[in-house]
């Protein structure tokens, strides 16, 4: 076949294999979109309005809850209309940002999550001078290099894919352009990209996360000096929302690219992809407000001044 890789539109086959649960899917989908928007919109609200929670711990929250804010909005509404619509294409433009932002994003949360259990070990091993070691000017360079990282490193990775000859394969077989999927339109050999990807799915995964468990053994090792059993219990209750994030995330995370790609089938690939674009970012903002007194507290305090400002 003649080789053109120069599509103006891409079709998203989705769930159109199984029709039947096209309907609930909708409903579904919508409904966690909408309660994952309020709560990340709702955390960043009150991280810049509510002075108590002007902390870093709060800051890479706030950051957290934005790149989960972008994620869902880069992915779901074209879903949405996928699902009811009767065209299910893309344009090459927005294959393209969809995969740029999806793995640029992905990127950012393994870093920072890293960042935050550095964060959560200053806060516990070294609490008298956590405020010197976490000031305001390194925890934006923190922030500055993660953001940096996760777009430089999905600049290379999306040019490396979106280059790859096309020989006039242009059905994705998922809901959203992602990177082992559009591997598979490719009609050259792949193993390089597929290498590459590999590579850097070990880097920003393994890494980050053998960060996150040195940062807690020096934790849980601290912990377990304190006399005092609600001492110890105070002390990881302030870590127990980030360690049920991380292993939410990283567990999903690697059971997408780094197990091998025969391994599921690609309906299970495709849910697995639905729990990392929309359930987490939902669960995110629940975990840290139902668990965390702070921000409960925070979010009361903004009510209450939000309706005695309507009586008044």
């Amino acid at each position: 076949r003649a080789n053109d890789s120069t599509f103006s539109r891409f079709i998203l086959l989705g769930f159109s294999g199984r029709p039947q649960l096209e309907s609930v899917l909708f409903v579904v989908i919508l409904i966690i979109y909408l309660l994952s928007f309020l709560g990340n919109s709702t955390i960043i609200l009150l991280s810049i309005l509510e002075p108590h929670l002007h902390t870093p711990m709060y800051f890479f929250l706030s950051n957290l809850s934005f790149m989960d804010l972008c994620l869902t909005t880069c992915t779901v509404p074209q879903t949405l209309v996928n699902i009811k619509g009767k065209d299910r294409t893309i344009t090459y433009g927005g294959c393209v940002t969809q995969l740029f932002i999806s793995v640029s994003l992905g990127g950012v949360e393994c870093i920072l999550l890293s960042v935050m259990a550095y964060d959560r070990y200053a806060a516990v091993c070294r609490p008298l001078h956590y405020m010197v070691i976490m000031h305001p000017r390194l925890c934006l360079q923190l922030v500055a290099t993660t953001w940096l990282t996760g777009f430089g490193t999905s600049v290379v990775q999306t040019a490396l894919t979106m280059t790859l000859p096309l020989c006039g394969k242009n059905q994705v077989d998922h809901f959203l352009c992602e990177l082992p999927v559009m591997l598979k339109l490719a009609c050259t050999n792949t193993s390089i990209n597929e290498a590459e990807l590999f590579a850097v799915s070990v880097l920003f995964l393994v890494v980050p996360l053998s960060l996150i468990l040195v940062s807690y053994g020096h934790i849980t090792h601290a912990v377990l000096m304190i006399k005092s059993v609600q001492g110890r219990w105070k002390a990881f209750g302030t870590c127990s929302s980030h360690v049920l994030v991380v292993i939410i995330f990283f567990g999903t995370l690697i059971s997408m690219y780094l197990q091998p790609p025969s391994i599921y089938s690609q309906d299970v690939n495709k849910s697995i992809t639905l729990f990392y674009s929309l359930v987490t970012p939902l669960l995110n903002p629940m975990i840290y407000t139902l668990r965390n007194k702070e921000v409960k507290g925070a979010l009361r305090r903004l009510v209450g001044r939000i309706i005695a400002s309507r009586n008044s």
